[in-house]
C-alpha cells in the first residue's frame, strides 16, 4: 500500500493472533484489543486438530509451523467410536509420523502466537463496545471506557458474541437444538484408569441416538468430556448448575441405559459441569462490502463444532493479512479477502450442519451413521468431536 494503514482487530483468539502476526511480518502495525485482563486470565479451552489444507497452512504464513510441530500431539488423531453398550466399533490409529490433522491444546497454541507478536501489541483488558463506519471509508472503534479511535480497517475476530458484526449485519446466533455439557478429568491414567483406556491417546465418541458422550485427551495428563444431546436450551430447569450432584443425577437420567464404563463419565470427573448450548449463525451469512470493517472466524461464519471453525478462522486471519499485504487499498484487500471467505464458510457451515444431523440424529435409533462425503470438497468430514473453548 501507498501509505501503512492503521488496522485494529478486536479479538486476541487464533484468527486474529495470526492476522496479527502475519501482518507484523510484513511490516504493518496492527493493534489487538482484548477484553481478558491478561492472557492468562481464563481458560482456553481443549485440544484442537490443525489441518494441514486450512490451519497448517496459516501457521506456515505465520513463520510458526516447526514451533507448532514441536508443541504438537500427532499421536492425538488417534479416534475410537463405541456404541451405548460400550462395544468398539471403528477404532482409526494414528501414526506418530502422520502430520495431516495434530493436536494441540488451545491454550499452547494462542501462547505461541502471542509470542510471535512485537510486545504491547495486544492491549489487555480493552473490551469493544462497538464500530461506526465513516464516510471517508475508515471505522470508528468504540471501547467500553467510552473512549474512540479511528482505524482504516477494524477486524471483528471477536467471536460468536461479536460487537463489531452489527457494523456489518443484522444477524444474530440462535440456539441449534444441541447441548454440549463440558467435564474434566485430572492425572487420567494413575486416578482415572477406566477413563484412560476408553479415550486411549486421542478421542473417544459413544453414540447412540441424539445422545453422545465424548472423551479428549489433552496434554499433561488431562482429559476433557462432552456430554453431548439435543433438547431444549433449558434441559436444565428447576437446577441450580452450581450444584454438581443435582446436574449430574439429570445427566445420568438421561443416558439410562449405557454401559457403566460410559456411565463413570457422568459419575466420576474432577468439579463441576459447565453447560455449553450450541449457536449457530445463518446460512450463509454474508453483507454488502462495507468500507474499513470486516470479520474473520466465529464472527463471521459460527457454524456447529465439527473440527473446521477453528481451523477456517486462522485461514481467515492469514488470508486476509496477505490480502491488506499484497493490495493497494484496503476496499480492494476486502473485495479479495471477502469473495473467497464468504463462499468457503458458506459450504463449511451447511457440511456442519448436515453432518451434526447425521452424527447425532433426531432419533432413539442406536446405529451411528457415517455418509460417503459431507464436505464441500467431497471429502468425508473428520466425525470427531467438537472442539470447544
Amino acid at each position: 500500500m501507498s501509505t501503512t494503514p492503521r488496522i485494529a482487530i478486536a479479538g486476541a483468539g487464533l484468527g486474529g493472533l495470526v492476522c496479527a502476526r502475519v501482518l507484523q511480518r510484513h511490516g504493518v502495525p496492527v493493534t489487538v484489543f482484548e477484553r481478558d485482563t491478561g492472557p492468562r486470565s481464563r481458560a482456553q479451552g481443549g485440544t484442537l486438530d490443525i489441518d494441514a489444507d486450512t490451519g497448517q497452512a496459516a501457521l506456515r504464513a505465520a513463520g510458526l509451523f516447526d514451533r507448532f510441530l514441536a508443541l504438537s500431539r500427532p499421536e492425538g488423531q488417534e479416534w475410537r467410536l463405541y456404541d451405548r453398550h460400550a462395544t468398539l466399533i471403528r477404532h482409526d490409529r494414528a501414526d506418530e509420523d502422520d502430520l495431516s490433522r495434530p493436536e494441540i491444546d488451545r491454550g499452547r497454541l494462542r501462547t505461541l502466537l502471542l509470542d510471535s507478536l512485537t510486545p504491547g501489541t495486544v492491549r489487555w483488558g480493552h473490551s469493544i463496545r462497538a464500530v461506526t463506519p465513516l464516510p471517508r471509508g475508515t471505522a470508528r472503534l468504540h471501547h467500553h471506557d467510552r473512549t474512540t479511535e479511528e482505524f482504516d480497517l477494524v477486524v471483528g475476530a471477536d467471536g460468536a458474541w461479536s460487537r463489531v458484526r452489527p457494523a456489518l449485519s443484522d444477524a444474530q446466533p440462535s440456539y441449534a437444538g444441541v447441548t454440549m455439557v463440558e467435564a474434566r478429568f485430572d492425572d487420567v491414567d494413575r486416578r482415572h484408569p477406566g477413563i484412560a483406556r476408553l479415550v486411549g491417546r486421542g478421542t473417544m465418541s459413544a453414540k447412540a441416538g441424539g445422545h453422545s458422550l465424548v472423551l479428549q485427551r489433552n496434554s499433561d495428563g488431562h482429559v476433557r468430556a462432552y456430554i453431548t444431546f439435543r433438547g431444549p436450551q433449558d434441559w436444565h430447569a428447576g437446577l441450580d448448575l452450581a450444584d454438581t450432584e443435582a446436574v449430574r443425577a439429570r445427566l445420568l437420567a438421561r443416558y439410562q441405559g449405557w454401559h457403566e464404563s460410559l456411565l463413570d463419565i457422568l459419575r466420576d470427573n474432577e468439579g463441576g459441569f459447565i453447560d455449553r448450548p450450541m449457536f449457530v449463525l445463518p446460512v450463509p451469512h454474508s453483507w454488502q462490502r462495507v468500507p474499513g470493517v470486516t470479520l474473520l472466524g466465529d464472527a463471521a461464519h459460527l457454524m456447529p463444532p465439527a473440527g473446521v471453525g477453528a481451523n477456517l478462522a486462522l485461514l481467515d486471519g492469514a488470508e486476509l493479512a496477505r490480502a491488506v499485504i499484497d493490495h493497494p487499498t484496503v476496499d480492494e484487500a476486502l473485495d479479495s479477502y471477502e469473495s473467497v471467505m464468504l463462499p468457503r464458510a458458506a459450504d463449511n457451515a451447511r457440511a456442519a450442519r448436515r453432518m451434526l444431523a447425521t452424527l447425532l440424529p433426531d432419533t432413539d435409533s442406536d446405529e451411528a451413521v457415517f455418509p460417503d462425503s459431507l464436505w464441500p470438497d467431497g471429502t468425508l468430514p473428520d466425525p470427531r468431536p467438537a472442539r470447544t473453548g
